[in-house]
């Protein structure tokens, strides 16, 4: 009862304040006029008009609620209640994101103008505090997962800040924004709430074959619409989509390198729909920078089919390194899907930036590069700063995260041991789903 009265009373006082907030700052955006963001540095949202907006903004919030919310179900017997934890999330994300993203990008004259541009940015944000979720999930209770999003909310857009207005990074996809930063965030929680007495439980694996279901149906939807997840912010101005074709590219290939690699890892005679919904995350967050940059069709490809490969062989080698050495439980295995591709994808966006010619993008160079294309910024420079948000993404993401995981720890904030194993709850933890997620597939296809 009393935990059910913290989460009561916590959803009620956030709520309350949110309100506050949105009627002394919050008013919608002119519907003709300038882009607000023209008042920044180099908005990450710029030239966006509302006619474009729309239609993208329906596809990320789809592919937020959707392909995210089906992600959790392969928990099995905790699905349900995963899946109402992470609507809890994006329900209260998306308030909070348009406020502290509205202070820094659409705060003007006093006030925060919102409209489909500042929805889609705070669903980039959600994406970003539903992928640090996947690490912990099934281990925190959901006033700790309220909490959780409270401050990544917070340090996602301050990281975000930094990259995209301050230091003009070019990230359209969010590989360090939303991919990156969002692993190892909630890795580093993980890692601060683990307890050593958990590795000693057990708990039976569940083989019904709803999960395998619900995974199909979340892949489908990652393929339908994450083309428009990485090409929401990316201006087009009558350009070829890039974002959308390099996407696509990167999506078919990855899923091919897992066919090639599973049945060669795994002993099970069929290969998991989890695993292509894993390579299918992988290749999108492999193309997150480098999606509106001149990758080519056959580059796309290639480093689609290299994210591919990463997730059965995280799964397979480095997962368990990091439960039994590190002491980090990754329930949903974001560091094989998010993590590893997010960092290989900034890396590759810096090459190509060093790469970038006048000849080669035409006047597509200022819609990517656009202090380049201004002559304030030599290609050198901004491949520089490209690399440089590396790893200041991983720094505010190690450090947020090790502060998020210490106030979690609190010890007015964790559930009661006794009460860890009760299934399909939303009001309480829930058992460990064990720390190898390769290991349980095994299980159940045994």
């Amino acid at each position: 009862a009393a935990s059910r009265l913290r989460l009561s009373g916590l959803c009620f006082l956030l709520q309350i304040f949110t309100i506050i907030l949105f009627a002394i700052f919050v008013r919608y955006s002119p519907e003709r006029g300038p882009s607000l963001c023209s008042q920044q540095l180099n908005c990450s949202w710029r030239n966006q008009d509302s006619g474009f907006q729309h239609p993208r903004f329906r596809d990320v919030h789809l592919q937020v609620l959707l392909g995210f919310g089906l992600l959790v179900v392969f928990l099995s017997r905790y699905g349900p209640g995963s899946v109402a934890i992470s609507i809890l999330i994006v329900a209260f994300a998306i308030q909070w994101a348009v406020l502290i993203q509205g202070f820094l990008h659409f705060f003007l004259n006093g006030k925060i103008y919102v409209g489909a541009q500042s929805m889609v940015s705070a669903d980039f944000c959600t994406a970003a505090i539903l992928i640090s979720t996947g690490a912990v999930l099934g281990r925190v209770n959901p006033v700790q997962m309220l909490l959780l999003t409270l401050l990544g909310v917070t340090l996602f857009t301050l990281n975000e800040y930094i990259l995209l207005s301050l230091m003009g990074v070019s990230d359209s996809g969010g590989s360090l924004t939303v991919h990156t930063f969002g692993a190892y965030f909630g890795l580093m929680v993980s890692r601060i709430l683990h307890q050593p007495d958990t590795e000693k439980m057990k708990e039976p694996q569940d083989t019904r074959h709803q999960p395998d279901f619900f995974a199909a149906v979340g892949t489908i939807y990652l393929w339908i619409f994450w083309p428009s997840f990485t090409s929401a912010t990316t201006v087009h101005d009558n350009a070829e989509p890039w974002a959308v074709l390099n996407t696509y590219f990167s999506l078919v290939a990855s899923t091919l390198a897992t066919f090639v690699l599973s049945p060669v890892l795994y002993e099970e005679s069929t290969l998991q729909m989890v695993q292509i919904q894993d390579a299918t995350l992988a290749g999108v967050a492999m193309m997150g920078m480098a999606g509106e940059m001149l990758v080519t069709p056959f580059g796309a490809l290639i480093a689609g089919f290299l994210a591919g490969l990463i997730p059965p062989l995280g799964f397979r080698f480095l997962t368990p390194v990091l439960c039994s050495r590190l002491k980090t439980q990754d329930t949903c295995g974001v560091h094989n899907v998010h993590g590893l591709p997010g960092i290989l994808g900034a890396l590759l966006g810096t090459l190509l930036t060093a790469l970038a010619t006048a000849d080669a993008y035409g006047g597509r160079l200022e819609l990517v590069f656009p202090l380049v294309a201004q002559g304030s910024r030599t290609v050198t420079d901004q491949a520089l700063c490209q690399l440089y948000a590396l790893p200041i993404t991983l720094l505010l993401a190690t450090l947020g995260g090790s502060f998020t995981g210490a106030v979690l720890k609190m010890k007015g904030l964790r559930s009661p041991p006794e009460m860890r194993y009760l299934e399909n709850t939303v009001l309480w933890e829930v058992a460990e789903e064990g720390c190898d997620r390769g290991a349980s597939r095994k299980e159940r296809g045994t």
